[in-house]
């Protein structure tokens, strides 16, 4: 091989390699530029290496490849691009094809909670049933109110941000079964409407609603994300459709489940800061249900309003 007229003929490639690593910042086309002449720059060292190895180009290009391979590690670790389409696309677009299953899940849920809760204001009995003997009112009240500050703020929010991503991801994980996300889903809905039944008939329903209302909005939507996204995985399966198979359609739907998956750990993050800090905290109760509300509206418009503008977007669909 006639080493000079190789190097004349690749040269030019090298040095553009070399202005390419040098940079500190470049946009997505030069990043695969760079990656695909750091490519042909390794295949060219065990070329040269192999058939004629010459010390002075061996040394330049050996160093070449290693400087190319450093700056594209570095730029793949250092990149937020997929992070940000996962927030700006995949995640919103993913909450707006799946909506109708999880928006007909809060609305037979919350509808459902009332229902249990007007249903134990008139019959006593099954409050009493439930607690075993009819509640002292002072006493659940107190005990209702400083759950919220009975420990330190950060160690309340990770107990309850855990436990919350915990419910969520259960019932996600365990729609295939259908079944057992009716139970998940019911029992948690008992549980918080015999507390408010309680605190109703005690005559402090406002106060139940003062310090459910904050972060509830956003906790409850998240885990009725996450029941709705999961029958709909299970759906998938028992009818596909006429375009795709069983397989075909589980798969397709459990990508969407885990995109979503990731995305409510962040909102039962948001969840838990509020009821960790806003919740108990000393603001005007409109301030603290105002607080919640406001983020549970802005949530609601990226998931439905910013999710149907970019769900038909060619990335959006290429994570399907």
């Amino acid at each position: 091989m006639d080493l000079d007229a190789y190097v004349a003929e690749h040269g030019g490639e090298w040095r553009r390699l070399e202005v390419l690593v040098g940079r500190r910042r470049l946009n997505t086309a030069e990043i695969d530029e760079m990656v695909l002449l750091y490519q042909r720059a390794a295949t060219h060292l065990s070329i040269v290496r192999s058939r004629t190895p010459d010390a002075v180009v061996l040394a330049d290009l050996s160093r070449l490849v290693l400087a190319g391979r450093a700056a594209i590690n570095r730029s793949e670790r250092l990149s937020w691009r997929p992070v940000a389409a996962f927030f700006a696309v995949h995640l919103p677009a993913a909450l707006y094809r799946t909506r109708w299953w999880w928006l007909t899940v809060m609305v037979v849920m919350v509808g459902a909670a009332w229902g249990l809760i007007e249903y134990v204001q008139a019959y006593p009995a099954v409050l009493e049933a439930w607690f075993g003997a009819h509640p002292d009112e002072a006493r659940l009240v107190e005990q209702f109110v400083g759950y919220y500050s009975e420990y330190r703020a950060e160690t309340f929010f990770s107990a309850v941000w855990v436990n919350n991503a915990m419910l969520a991801a259960q019932c996600l994980a365990s729609g295939v079964l259908i079944l057992p996300v009716f139970y998940l889903l019911g029992s948690n809905l008992i549980s918080i409407a015999m507390m408010g039944a309680a605190m109703f008939d005690a005559g402090a329903g406002d106060i139940y609603l003062t310090y459910i209302a904050p972060h509830g909005f956003l906790e409850l939507t998240a885990i009725f994300i996450g029941g709705g996204v999961g029958l709909r995985i299970g759906w998938a399966w028992i009818a596909p459709g006429p375009s795709s198979t069983r397989r075909e359609s589980l798969v397709r739907w459990a990508r969407e489940g885990m995109v979503v998956a990731v995305g409510l750990v962040f909102v039962l993050l948001v969840s838990g800061l509020l009821e960790a800090y806003v919740t108990p905290s000393g603001l005007p109760a409109a301030a603290r249900v105002g607080i919640g509300a406001v983020l549970w509206l802005l949530f609601l418009g990226y998931a439905l309003v910013w999710g149907r503008a970019v769900q038909r977007r060619p990335e959006a669909l290429s994570s399907r």
